[in-house]
Protein backbone atom coordinates (compact mmCIF):
# COMPACT_ATOMS: atom_id res chain seq x y z
CA UNK A 1 0.00 0.00 0.00
CA UNK A 2 1.09 3.51 -0.97
CA UNK A 3 1.39 6.68 1.32
CA UNK A 4 1.50 10.23 1.18
CA UNK A 5 4.37 11.65 2.71
CA UNK A 6 2.42 12.02 5.76
CA UNK A 7 -0.27 9.23 6.43
CA UNK A 8 1.41 7.48 9.07
CA UNK A 9 1.48 3.32 8.82
CA UNK A 10 0.43 1.84 11.48
CA UNK A 11 2.68 -0.88 11.99
CA UNK A 12 5.57 1.63 12.10
CA UNK A 13 4.55 2.40 15.40
CA UNK A 14 6.82 1.52 18.21
CA UNK A 15 5.55 -2.12 19.79
CA UNK A 16 4.90 0.13 23.53
CA UNK A 17 2.52 2.21 21.37
CA UNK A 18 0.48 -0.54 19.66
CA UNK A 19 0.90 -2.12 22.81
CA UNK A 20 -1.16 0.34 24.40
CA UNK A 21 -4.15 0.90 22.08
CA UNK A 22 -6.18 -1.30 24.13
CA UNK A 23 -5.81 1.00 27.32
CA UNK A 24 -8.23 3.40 28.63
CA UNK A 25 -6.41 6.67 28.04
CA UNK A 26 -5.24 5.27 24.72
CA UNK A 27 -8.33 4.85 23.62
CA UNK A 28 -9.75 8.34 25.10
CA UNK A 29 -7.06 9.95 22.84
CA UNK A 30 -7.42 8.54 19.61
CA UNK A 31 -11.60 8.91 19.76
CA UNK A 32 -11.46 12.43 21.83
CA UNK A 33 -8.35 14.25 20.47
CA UNK A 34 -9.43 17.29 18.97
CA UNK A 35 -12.09 17.60 22.29
CA UNK A 36 -8.82 17.35 24.26
CA UNK A 37 -6.76 19.64 22.18
CA UNK A 38 -9.32 22.43 22.22
CA UNK A 39 -9.74 22.28 26.20
CA UNK A 40 -5.85 22.53 26.85
CA UNK A 41 -5.38 25.57 24.08
CA UNK A 42 -8.75 27.08 25.64
CA UNK A 43 -7.47 26.50 29.26
CA UNK A 44 -4.41 28.51 28.13
CA UNK A 45 -5.80 31.14 26.94
CA UNK A 46 -8.12 31.69 29.72
CA UNK A 47 -4.77 31.94 31.58
CA UNK A 48 -3.82 34.71 29.46
CA UNK A 49 -7.21 36.34 30.07
CA UNK A 50 -6.87 35.83 33.74
CA UNK A 51 -3.24 37.81 33.84
CA UNK A 52 -3.97 40.25 30.65
CA UNK A 53 -7.04 41.15 33.00
CA UNK A 54 -4.72 41.53 36.48
CA UNK A 55 -2.48 43.73 34.41
CA UNK A 56 -5.06 46.34 32.85
CA UNK A 57 -5.47 46.62 36.84
CA UNK A 58 -1.81 48.33 36.40
CA UNK A 59 -2.10 50.30 33.49
CA UNK A 60 -1.41 53.93 32.59
CA UNK A 61 -4.63 55.39 30.49
CA UNK A 62 -2.29 57.45 29.14
CA UNK A 63 -1.05 54.38 27.11
CA UNK A 64 -4.36 52.78 25.40
CA UNK A 65 -4.85 54.39 22.15
CA UNK A 66 -8.09 56.49 22.29
CA UNK A 67 -8.19 55.89 26.18
CA UNK A 68 -10.06 53.23 28.08
CA UNK A 69 -13.49 52.31 26.83
CA UNK A 70 -14.81 52.92 29.75
CA UNK A 71 -13.02 56.46 29.78
CA UNK A 72 -11.63 55.45 33.62
CA UNK A 73 -9.57 52.15 33.94
CA UNK A 74 -8.33 50.18 31.14
CA UNK A 75 -9.72 46.59 31.29
CA UNK A 76 -9.03 43.32 29.44
CA UNK A 77 -10.71 44.35 25.85
CA UNK A 78 -8.36 47.69 26.28
CA UNK A 79 -5.11 45.56 26.21
CA UNK A 80 -5.53 43.54 23.60
CA UNK A 81 -6.30 46.57 21.05
CA UNK A 82 -2.45 47.93 21.97
CA UNK A 83 0.59 48.24 20.02
CA UNK A 84 0.05 46.86 16.46
CA UNK A 85 -3.57 46.53 17.41
CA UNK A 86 -4.06 50.08 16.99
CA UNK A 87 -2.72 50.00 13.54
CA UNK A 88 -5.48 47.49 12.86
CA UNK A 89 -8.43 49.20 14.65
CA UNK A 90 -7.03 52.53 12.11
CA UNK A 91 -7.25 50.34 8.88
CA UNK A 92 -10.15 49.02 9.57
CA UNK A 93 -11.53 52.73 10.34
CA UNK A 94 -9.67 54.87 8.07
CA UNK A 95 -8.38 51.76 5.63
CA UNK A 96 -5.00 52.49 3.80
CA UNK A 97 -3.77 56.00 2.59
CA UNK A 98 -3.35 56.93 -1.50
CA UNK A 99 -0.36 59.03 -0.46
CA UNK A 100 2.48 57.91 1.85
CA UNK A 101 2.44 60.19 5.00
CA UNK A 102 5.47 62.20 5.56
CA UNK A 103 6.67 64.55 7.56
CA UNK A 104 7.95 68.23 7.27
CA UNK A 105 11.33 67.32 6.07
CA UNK A 106 10.27 64.51 3.82
CA UNK A 107 10.86 61.78 5.57
CA UNK A 108 8.44 58.92 5.24
CA UNK A 109 6.61 57.73 8.73
CA UNK A 110 5.00 54.58 9.88
CA UNK A 111 1.44 53.82 8.49
CA UNK A 112 -0.84 51.45 7.61
CA UNK A 113 0.91 50.16 4.47
CA UNK A 114 3.24 47.49 6.91
CA UNK A 115 -0.11 45.59 7.85
CA UNK A 116 -1.61 43.14 5.86
CA UNK A 117 -5.44 43.30 4.92
CA UNK A 118 -6.69 40.27 5.34
CA UNK A 119 -7.72 40.41 9.59
CA UNK A 120 -9.16 44.18 9.22
CA UNK A 121 -11.07 43.02 5.92
CA UNK A 122 -12.67 40.28 8.61
CA UNK A 123 -13.14 42.51 11.73
CA UNK A 124 -14.91 44.77 9.14
CA UNK A 125 -17.05 42.88 8.34
CA UNK A 126 -18.28 40.99 11.51
CA UNK A 127 -18.29 44.96 13.32
CA UNK A 128 -20.96 45.70 10.50
CA UNK A 129 -22.69 42.31 10.92
CA UNK A 130 -22.72 42.25 14.99
CA UNK A 131 -22.35 45.72 15.54
CA UNK A 132 -19.94 45.42 18.52
CA UNK A 133 -16.26 47.42 19.09
CA UNK A 134 -13.07 46.80 17.21
CA UNK A 135 -11.63 45.43 20.77
CA UNK A 136 -14.55 43.01 21.15
CA UNK A 137 -14.73 41.58 17.81
CA UNK A 138 -11.15 41.60 17.01
CA UNK A 139 -9.88 39.86 20.25
CA UNK A 140 -13.22 37.37 19.66
CA UNK A 141 -12.33 37.02 16.06
CA UNK A 142 -8.40 35.95 16.73
CA UNK A 143 -9.60 33.64 19.65
CA UNK A 144 -11.33 31.39 17.08
CA UNK A 145 -9.49 31.71 14.78
CA UNK A 146 -5.98 30.49 16.80
CA UNK A 147 -8.42 27.70 18.43
CA UNK A 148 -8.90 26.00 14.99
CA UNK A 149 -5.48 26.93 14.23
CA UNK A 150 -4.28 24.64 17.26
CA UNK A 151 -6.79 21.99 15.78
CA UNK A 152 -5.77 21.83 12.81
CA UNK A 153 -1.89 21.77 13.82
CA UNK A 154 -2.65 18.85 16.37
CA UNK A 155 -3.56 16.99 13.04
CA UNK A 156 -0.69 18.29 11.09
CA UNK A 157 1.50 16.62 13.50
CA UNK A 158 -0.68 13.46 14.70
CA UNK A 159 -0.06 12.27 11.23
CA UNK A 160 3.86 12.45 11.58
CA UNK A 161 4.53 11.54 15.46
CA UNK A 162 0.95 10.21 16.78
CA UNK A 163 -1.93 11.34 18.88
CA UNK A 164 0.29 11.72 22.70
CA UNK A 165 3.22 14.05 21.29
CA UNK A 166 1.23 15.86 19.05
CA UNK A 167 -1.15 16.57 21.80
CA UNK A 168 1.53 17.21 24.45
CA UNK A 169 3.68 19.78 21.33
CA UNK A 170 0.38 21.77 21.25
CA UNK A 171 0.11 22.36 24.79
CA UNK A 172 3.59 23.47 24.85
CA UNK A 173 2.96 26.21 21.86
CA UNK A 174 -0.20 27.12 23.33
CA UNK A 175 1.38 27.55 27.09
CA UNK A 176 4.49 29.54 25.37
CA UNK A 177 5.56 33.25 26.57
CA UNK A 178 3.85 34.99 23.13
CA UNK A 179 0.67 32.76 22.98
CA UNK A 180 -1.19 34.77 24.34
CA UNK A 181 -0.99 37.19 21.15
CA UNK A 182 -3.12 34.57 20.07
CA UNK A 183 -6.60 36.58 21.13
CA UNK A 184 -5.20 40.24 20.63
CA UNK A 185 -6.08 42.29 17.85
CA UNK A 186 -3.09 40.82 15.72
CA UNK A 187 -3.18 38.88 12.92
CA UNK A 188 -0.97 35.76 14.10
CA UNK A 189 -4.07 33.43 15.14
CA UNK A 190 -5.09 34.11 11.59
CA UNK A 191 -1.55 33.70 9.86
CA UNK A 192 -1.37 30.43 12.21
CA UNK A 193 -4.09 28.74 10.69
CA UNK A 194 -3.29 29.31 6.87
CA UNK A 195 -0.15 28.47 7.62
CA UNK A 196 -0.63 24.58 9.41
CA UNK A 197 -3.81 24.37 6.83
CA UNK A 198 -1.41 24.80 3.78
CA UNK A 199 1.30 22.29 5.60
CA UNK A 200 -1.45 20.08 6.00
CA UNK A 201 -2.14 20.34 2.35
CA UNK A 202 0.62 19.99 0.87
CA UNK A 203 1.27 17.10 2.84
CA UNK A 204 -1.09 15.53 1.40
CA UNK A 205 -0.60 16.37 -1.63
CA UNK A 206 -3.86 18.61 -1.74
CA UNK A 207 -2.42 21.13 -4.44
CA UNK A 208 -5.88 23.06 -4.79
CA UNK A 209 -6.20 23.33 -1.30
CA UNK A 210 -2.61 24.91 -0.97
CA UNK A 211 -3.06 26.75 -3.79
CA UNK A 212 -5.81 28.74 -2.28
CA UNK A 213 -4.29 28.78 1.16
CA UNK A 214 -0.88 29.96 -0.46
CA UNK A 215 -3.13 33.08 -1.92
CA UNK A 216 -4.75 33.84 1.06
CA UNK A 217 -1.53 33.54 3.44
CA UNK A 218 -0.32 36.59 0.67
CA UNK A 219 -3.26 38.52 2.41
CA UNK A 220 -2.32 38.09 5.64
CA UNK A 221 1.44 37.88 6.60
CA UNK A 222 4.91 37.89 4.71
CA UNK A 223 6.43 34.56 4.89
CA UNK A 224 5.16 32.96 1.08
CA UNK A 225 9.74 32.64 0.73
CA UNK A 226 9.62 29.89 3.24
CA UNK A 227 6.20 28.53 1.68
CA UNK A 228 7.58 28.34 -1.34
CA UNK A 229 10.71 26.46 -0.44
CA UNK A 230 7.86 24.04 1.45
CA UNK A 231 5.87 23.60 -1.79
CA UNK A 232 9.11 22.87 -3.63
CA UNK A 233 10.42 20.25 -1.38
CA UNK A 234 6.86 18.11 -1.57
CA UNK A 235 6.79 18.61 -4.72
CA UNK A 236 9.92 16.78 -5.18
CA UNK A 237 8.89 14.41 -3.09
CA UNK A 238 6.23 13.49 -4.56
CA UNK A 239 8.48 13.29 -7.90
CA UNK A 240 10.51 11.24 -6.81
CA UNK A 241 7.19 8.58 -6.20
CA UNK A 242 6.28 8.54 -9.44
CA UNK A 243 7.57 4.98 -10.25
CA UNK A 244 5.52 4.21 -7.51
CA UNK A 245 2.31 6.30 -7.96
CA UNK A 246 2.34 8.10 -11.27
CA UNK A 247 1.80 11.57 -12.15
CA UNK A 248 -0.67 12.68 -14.24
CA UNK A 249 -0.60 15.83 -16.33
CA UNK A 250 -3.53 17.07 -14.04
CA UNK A 251 -1.35 16.69 -10.64
CA UNK A 252 1.80 18.20 -12.57
CA UNK A 253 -0.30 21.25 -12.88
CA UNK A 254 -1.83 21.30 -10.00
CA UNK A 255 1.78 21.16 -8.37
CA UNK A 256 3.21 23.65 -10.27
CA UNK A 257 -0.24 25.72 -9.56
CA UNK A 258 0.75 25.66 -6.29
CA UNK A 259 4.68 27.13 -6.51
CA UNK A 260 3.04 29.72 -8.50
CA UNK A 261 0.77 30.98 -5.83
CA UNK A 262 3.99 30.71 -3.43
CA UNK A 263 5.44 33.23 -5.75
CA UNK A 264 2.41 35.40 -6.41
CA UNK A 265 1.87 35.30 -2.70
CA UNK A 266 4.81 36.86 -1.76
CA UNK A 267 4.75 39.88 -4.55
CA UNK A 268 0.55 40.66 -3.94
CA UNK A 269 0.85 42.98 -1.74
CA UNK A 270 3.67 44.88 -2.43
CA UNK A 271 2.92 44.72 -5.88
CA UNK A 272 -0.87 46.31 -4.52
CA UNK A 273 0.55 48.79 -2.19
CA UNK A 274 2.95 50.05 -4.99
CA UNK A 275 0.14 50.21 -7.43
CA UNK A 276 -2.20 52.28 -4.88
CA UNK A 277 0.29 54.59 -3.45
CA UNK A 278 2.28 55.04 -7.23
CA UNK A 279 5.57 54.47 -5.72
CA UNK A 280 6.78 50.93 -6.18
CA UNK A 281 8.94 50.30 -3.30
CA UNK A 282 5.88 52.07 -1.01
CA UNK A 283 5.64 48.27 0.84
CA UNK A 284 9.75 47.39 1.44
CA UNK A 285 10.05 51.86 2.18
CA UNK A 286 7.34 51.40 4.65
CA UNK A 287 8.70 48.59 6.56
CA UNK A 288 11.91 50.39 6.62
CA UNK A 289 10.24 53.20 9.20
CA UNK A 290 9.77 50.88 11.72
CA UNK A 291 14.27 49.68 11.35
CA UNK A 292 16.59 51.09 14.22
CA UNK A 293 18.91 52.72 10.68
CA UNK A 294 15.47 52.99 8.23
CA UNK A 295 16.45 50.47 5.49
CA UNK A 296 16.38 46.70 5.57
CA UNK A 297 19.40 44.93 6.09
CA UNK A 298 19.67 41.21 5.85
CA UNK A 299 21.24 39.58 8.59
CA UNK A 300 23.24 42.52 10.03
CA UNK A 301 20.95 43.92 12.68
CA UNK A 302 20.94 40.40 14.56
CA UNK A 303 24.74 40.45 14.83
CA UNK A 304 24.77 44.48 15.25
CA UNK A 305 22.12 43.98 18.28
CA UNK A 306 23.71 41.11 20.03
CA UNK A 307 27.10 43.03 20.28
CA UNK A 308 25.19 45.85 21.36
CA UNK A 309 23.60 43.97 23.91
CA UNK A 310 26.67 41.89 24.64
CA UNK A 311 29.68 43.04 23.64
CA UNK A 312 31.31 42.79 20.31
CA UNK A 313 32.73 39.54 20.57
CA UNK A 314 30.50 37.85 22.97
CA UNK A 315 27.12 39.01 21.29
CA UNK A 316 28.11 37.25 17.45
CA UNK A 317 29.40 34.51 18.47
CA UNK A 318 26.26 34.03 20.74
CA UNK A 319 23.71 34.25 17.71
CA UNK A 320 26.67 31.40 15.74
CA UNK A 321 26.11 29.10 18.48
CA UNK A 322 22.12 29.44 19.41
CA UNK A 323 21.69 29.55 15.26
CA UNK A 324 23.83 26.43 15.03
CA UNK A 325 21.90 24.80 18.08
CA UNK A 326 18.53 25.06 15.96
CA UNK A 327 19.61 24.08 13.05
CA UNK A 328 21.02 21.19 14.61
CA UNK A 329 17.55 20.69 16.60
CA UNK A 330 15.36 20.24 13.21
CA UNK A 331 18.50 18.62 11.21
CA UNK A 332 19.26 15.49 13.99
CA UNK A 333 17.60 12.34 13.94
CA UNK A 334 15.83 13.72 17.11
CA UNK A 335 13.61 15.42 14.72
CA UNK A 336 12.61 13.08 11.73
CA UNK A 337 9.35 12.02 12.94
CA UNK A 338 8.67 16.01 11.85
CA UNK A 339 8.87 14.69 8.17
CA UNK A 340 10.68 16.79 5.53
CA UNK A 341 7.86 19.21 5.14
CA UNK A 342 7.70 20.41 8.68
CA UNK A 343 11.88 20.22 8.97
CA UNK A 344 11.80 22.51 5.38
CA UNK A 345 9.74 24.78 7.25
CA UNK A 346 11.57 25.22 10.28
CA UNK A 347 14.55 25.65 8.63
CA UNK A 348 13.52 27.54 6.27
CA UNK A 349 11.57 30.39 8.07
CA UNK A 350 14.58 30.94 10.51
CA UNK A 351 16.65 31.53 7.14
CA UNK A 352 13.64 33.80 6.68
CA UNK A 353 13.42 35.44 9.95
CA UNK A 354 17.54 35.97 10.23
CA UNK A 355 17.39 37.51 6.59
CA UNK A 356 14.47 40.33 7.48
CA UNK A 357 14.34 40.49 10.64
CA UNK A 358 15.28 43.75 12.69
CA UNK A 359 15.66 41.75 16.44
CA UNK A 360 14.20 43.18 19.74
CA UNK A 361 11.48 42.27 21.80
CA UNK A 362 9.00 41.62 18.53
CA UNK A 363 11.00 38.22 18.16
CA UNK A 364 8.73 36.58 21.12
CA UNK A 365 5.95 36.29 18.67
CA UNK A 366 7.63 35.98 15.43
CA UNK A 367 8.87 32.45 17.00
CA UNK A 368 5.17 31.06 17.47
CA UNK A 369 5.38 30.07 13.91
CA UNK A 370 8.27 27.68 14.50
CA UNK A 371 6.15 25.51 16.67
CA UNK A 372 7.71 22.22 15.22
CA UNK A 373 10.30 22.60 17.89
CA UNK A 374 7.55 21.75 20.53
CA UNK A 375 8.16 18.75 19.00
CA UNK A 376 11.76 18.35 19.36
CA UNK A 377 11.43 20.18 22.77
CA UNK A 378 9.80 17.10 24.57
CA UNK A 379 11.78 14.64 23.09
CA UNK A 380 8.63 13.53 20.40
CA UNK A 381 10.66 13.94 16.96
CA UNK A 382 12.12 10.87 16.89
CA UNK A 383 11.06 8.84 13.88
CA UNK A 384 8.46 6.22 15.20
CA UNK A 385 10.19 3.25 13.95
CA UNK A 386 12.98 4.25 16.76
CA UNK A 387 12.91 2.81 19.96
CA UNK A 388 13.69 6.32 21.64
CA UNK A 389 9.86 6.92 20.21
CA UNK A 390 8.65 4.81 23.06
CA UNK A 391 9.63 7.11 26.11
CA UNK A 392 6.27 8.36 26.93
CA UNK A 393 6.60 9.20 30.45
CA UNK A 394 9.63 11.92 29.98
CA UNK A 395 7.45 13.31 27.12
CA UNK A 396 4.87 13.64 29.20
CA UNK A 397 7.79 15.10 31.82
CA UNK A 398 9.05 17.17 29.75
CA UNK A 399 6.08 18.94 28.72
CA UNK A 400 4.85 19.58 32.34
CA UNK A 401 7.95 21.27 33.24
CA UNK A 402 7.63 23.17 29.76
CA UNK A 403 4.12 24.37 30.23
CA UNK A 404 4.83 25.66 33.43
CA UNK A 405 7.74 27.84 32.67
CA UNK A 406 5.44 28.64 29.46
CA UNK A 407 2.93 30.39 31.59
CA UNK A 408 5.39 32.01 34.23
CA UNK A 409 7.14 33.31 30.87
CA UNK A 410 3.84 34.74 30.15
CA UNK A 411 3.31 36.38 33.13
CA UNK A 412 6.50 38.19 32.79
CA UNK A 413 5.96 38.97 28.69
CA UNK A 414 2.40 40.71 30.39
CA UNK A 415 3.74 42.85 32.46
CA UNK A 416 6.99 43.87 30.48
CA UNK A 417 6.19 44.11 27.04
CA UNK A 418 1.88 44.25 26.55
CA UNK A 419 1.61 46.98 29.56
CA UNK A 420 2.44 50.26 27.90
CA UNK A 421 4.25 52.82 30.11
CA UNK A 422 4.18 56.18 28.32
CA UNK A 423 5.39 57.72 26.45
CA UNK A 424 7.47 54.92 24.68
CA UNK A 425 8.16 51.40 25.64
CA UNK A 426 9.07 47.96 23.71
CA UNK A 427 6.61 47.04 21.61
CA UNK A 428 5.32 43.09 21.36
Amino acid sequence: MTTTMTEPDASAAPASERGRAGSPWRRLLEQRFLPLVVAGYLACRFFSFVVISLVAGHQDPGGIPRGPEDGVQPGYLDMTRVWDGDWYRRIVEEGYPDVLPRDEQGELQQNQWAFYPLFPMLVRALMTVTGGSFGLVASSLALVLGTAAAAVMAVLLRDRVGPFVALCAVLVYAASPPSPTLQLAYTESLAMLLLTGFLLAVSREKWGVAIALALLTGLARPIAVPLGLVALVAVIWRWRDRADRPIGRGEYAAMLGALVACGVSGLMWATYAGWRTGIRSAYTDTMATWRAEGEIHPFTPWFKNAGYALGDTAGPLLVVVLAGLVVLGFAGPWAAGLGPVLRTWSLGYLLYLGAVLDPWTSTYRYLLFLFPLAVVAIGGGWARTDPRAREFRFTGLRTVVLVGLGLAWQVWWIWELLRIIPPADNPI
